[in-house]
């Protein structure tokens, strides 16, 4: 068998190799290890077995060596007891070391031990303590986002929830043994419900937000109205110093870039402040959380909500008569499309804005239909106009179509010419039911001026040969009308003067209009009155007529000049014209029906007596009263009248008169003319033809008493059948009736009858009330 390696427990060479050192420190480095490993009771007893061993053999090595050498051996002896004494010595000190090696080596083990715990523990408490920085990170960043959630910084805690996924969460649930498994877990389980707080506080945060905008709304919308009157009033100025700008219209761009020198932030000036940061913050969390169809549909039935609650309850915007509820309406619905305007133009996704806009001017417009019915005072509908106008022009100026709202505009507009015609109907009803028909007289030049002024009355009279009291030839209603006139052309085109795009509308409403007042109010009224028995107010109608025609005919060439230059062309024709021209006509005639049955009154009550006994010697007093009468009426009542149409009524009379005069002859009840009834007609016939060839134009009004003076000669003639020859009748007679003649040949007697005779029939005729 092989040998055995030697180990420590064969302590031989170790001792030899202990007692052979060859000076004190190494003896002890070779004797340590030996009795470090020698502390275990079982080997120190061989370690002492080996080391008296080797002393038995050194004794017996000396015995031997004393033996053969003698005094080297008691040399020996003597130095190996002094050997042996400090063995001894030394063993003592081994033993002691040993005891005390002993001693330390259990200490050390129990302090290895101790060691070896200590290790232990550090690594649990290494470990743990790495879990609770690990855990402690993880609370520390849902500590910070909910943080981040308190001090409303929403985006910021919804990232950092974000990256506590990412960093932390995610990879520990991943290793399903990690130490921080079920604290990742339960947090990452919280996570949606933190995301959803996020998501509620940033909702809450938004409808805060939206209620100030909807409280702000209105004050928003004022703000931006004064900012477009201000516009107006710069641009009216820039207009007033160059008249080339009044063709472009706020808005145009011209005029904008006019105002560029004046920019104006509604959103953002010193009344007023928008902060679209919640909106912006609330579309952007809920972007980053894939929400945002639910946010854009959220947001437009919050904003259909408030849209509605803007609308006011009450359908009667003017029951105070005034426009304070529309201001506040068409302001509330401005600063609610200016924020949606806004919005859009900031947060393009959120939503269209444009269904809102319509459907809030479709309410607007429906409210305020409705609550014009009661409406009756022109100028709080002419308010109502501009306050429209001035909402489009702001609206405009966002970018909003006004078209809508522009074309309720038309509805305001004929709304607005009914309730003109109606009041200037009245005031035009009044004046001409009122008037005196009396040539109107002014005291004063500066009276005779204004009249003048209001008028289209053109006086041919010099101005210095004018004295005063003035006499016009029409009455007082004239001058009225035409002021009325005039302010119903001002107060219609007021209207239209801002923000109104109808022009041909405008033109059209406006002569149509026009139209009707003077035809059916002033015209109408007018004809009405000629049924009076008045010949002076039917001669002051007439006149009245007259320049009534002439108004019509200049203001159909204002019509023309106020048109706008966008409306058709051609000419403007106002029906009145033609009915003022017609109903002259019919003045005239009812003045010839007047004046012809005064004649008639007049020549009714003539007496003759066909059959007179005795020759007249003057006219008769009804051809001396038709005569006054004529000449009166010349003079005074027909005095203001045209000169042609003076002639024309006294032609008219005169040729009445004569064919009345002719008649009386001619009457069935004169059976028999002598010649001094002849005679008396033919002094009445001269008196009247004496009286006409002193008037004006005698040579044309002559003519109408041509046949009654021929038929006076032929009563007259001795020679009667001369009127039976027709040359001789053409010449001398040619005005005669051919049929009247004969009648009254045949009346005509030569004999007189004595007055005793004709006494009985006096009597006779006188019972039944005869002359």
């Amino acid at each position: 068998m092989p040998r055995k390696a030697q180990t420590w427990d064969d302590y031989d060479q170790a001792v030899t190799q202990i007692i052979l050192a060859p000076s004190d420190s190494e003896f002890l480095d070779q004797l340590i290890p030996v009795l470090k490993d020698a502390t275990i009771s079982s080997r120190i007893g061989s370690l002492v077995q080996s080391l008296s061993q080797y002393a038995e053999d050194r004794e017996a090595e000396i015995e031997r060596i004393g033996l053969t050498k003698h005094e080297e051996f008691l040399g020996s002896v003597n130095q190996l007891q002094k050997v042996r004494e400090g063995t001894v010595a030394l063993t003592a000190e081994i033993l002691d070391l040993n005891q005390s090696i002993q001693a330390s080596t259990e200490k050390l083990a129990e302090q290895k031990q101790a060691l070896v715990n200590t290790r232990g523990v550090r690594q649990n408490i290494t470990e743990v303590s790495n879990a609770l920085e690990e855990s402690l990170k993880i609370l520390h960043a849902v500590n910070n986002a909910h943080d981040l959630i308190r001090r409303k910084k929403y985006y910021a805690a919804l990232k950092s929830l974000e990256d506590l996924q990412n960093e932390y969460l995610v990879p520990i649930i991943q290793n399903k043994y990690a130490a921080q498994y079920k604290l990742a877990d339960m947090i990452q389980k919280s996570i949606p419900a933190s995301q959803k707080a996020i998501s509620e506080a940033v909702m809450s945060d938004l409808n805060t937000w939206l209620f100030r905008i909807r409280e702000t709304s209105q004050f928003l919308g004022e703000v931006a109205f004064f900012h477009t009157q201000e516009r107006r009033a710069r641009q009216k100025e820039r207009i007033e110093a160059n008249e080339f700008l009044r063709r472009f219209k706020l808005n145009s761009a011209i005029e904008l870039v006019y105002d560029e020198s004046n920019e104006f932030d509604v959103l953002d000036n010193e009344v007023v402040q928008v902060d679209f940061t919640p909106l912006h913050e609330a579309l952007h969390i809920h972007d980053a959380l894939g929400k945002i169809d639910k946010f854009r549909a959220d947001y437009a039935a919050t904003r259909r909500q408030q849209r509605d609650l803007m609308m006011p309850t009450s359908e009667n915007l003017f029951a105070n008569d005034d426009d304070d509820a529309l201001k506040e309406l068409l302001e509330n619905v401005a600063g609610f499309a200016i924020v949606e305007k806004a919005t859009m133009q900031r947060a393009p996704l959120v939503r269209s804005s444009l269904d809102l806009w319509d459907s809030m001017c479709q309410g607007a417009i429906r409210i305020i239909s409705r609550s014009l019915d009661g409406v009756t005072n022109a100028e709080l509908l002419l308010k109502i106009k501009e306050d429209i106008a001035l909402f489009i022009q702001t609206m405009e100026g966002w970018g909003y179509s006004a078209s809508v709202v522009n074309n309720f505009q038309l509805v305001l507009f004929h709304k607005h010419a009914e309730l003109l015609q109606r009041r200037f109907g009245e005031d035009f009803q009044e004046i001409v039911s009122t008037d005196d028909y009396m040539p109107m007289t002014v005291k004063t030049r500066e009276e005779y001026d204004k009249v003048l002024e209001a008028t289209w009355f053109v006086d041919e009279r010099p101005p210095d040969q004018i004295t005063f009291p003035a006499v016009f030839p029409f009455s007082k209603m004239y001058p009225l009308c035409c002021i009325d006139i005039r302010n119903f052309a001002e107060q219609f085109l007021v209207f239209t003067r801002e923000n109104f795009d109808h022009p041909s509308v405008v033109d059209e409403t406006l002569r149509k209009t026009l139209d009707e007042l003077l035809t059916d109010i002033v015209c109408q009224s007018l004809l009405e009155r000629l049924n009076s028995q008045y010949l002076g107010q039917i001669v002051q109608i007439l006149t009245n007529l007259e320049h009534f025609e002439i108004a019509c005919q200049e203001l159909e060439k204002l019509l023309i000049e106020a048109r706008s230059s966008t409306s058709a062309g051609g000419p403007v024709t106002l029906r009145a014209t033609e009915q003022f021209r017609n109903h002259k006509k019919t003045a005239e005639k009812r003045i010839f029906e007047l004046v012809n049955s005064k004649i008639d009154d007049l020549v009714d009550t003539s007496d003759y007596d066909w059959t007179a006994t005795t020759r007249p010697t003057g006219p008769s007093s009804y051809m001396v009263t038709l005569t006054r009468f004529l000449e009166n009426i010349m003079v005074s009542t027909l005095l203001g009248l045209p000169r042609e149409i003076k002639e024309l009524i006294y032609f008219d009379a005169l040729s009445h008169a004569a064919n009345k005069i002719l008649a009386l002859p001619l009457s069935p009840d004169v059976k028999k003319i002598n010649p001094n009834g002849v005679a008396a007609m033919a002094l009445d016939v001269e008196h009247l033809t004496r009286f006409v060839s002193q008037l004006e134009n005698a040579f044309m009004l002559e003519q109408n008493l041509d046949e009654l003076q021929q038929t006076v000669a032929l009563m007259q003639s001795d020679n009667h059948d001369e009127f039976y020859d027709i040359s001789i009748r053409n010449k001398k007679y040619g005005r005669v009736d051919a049929m009247n003649g004969p009648i009254l040949l045949e009346k005509l007697t030569q004999t007189v009858e004595n007055p005793s005779r004709s006494a009985p029939l006096a009597n006779f005729g006188s019972r039944f009330g005869l002359r």
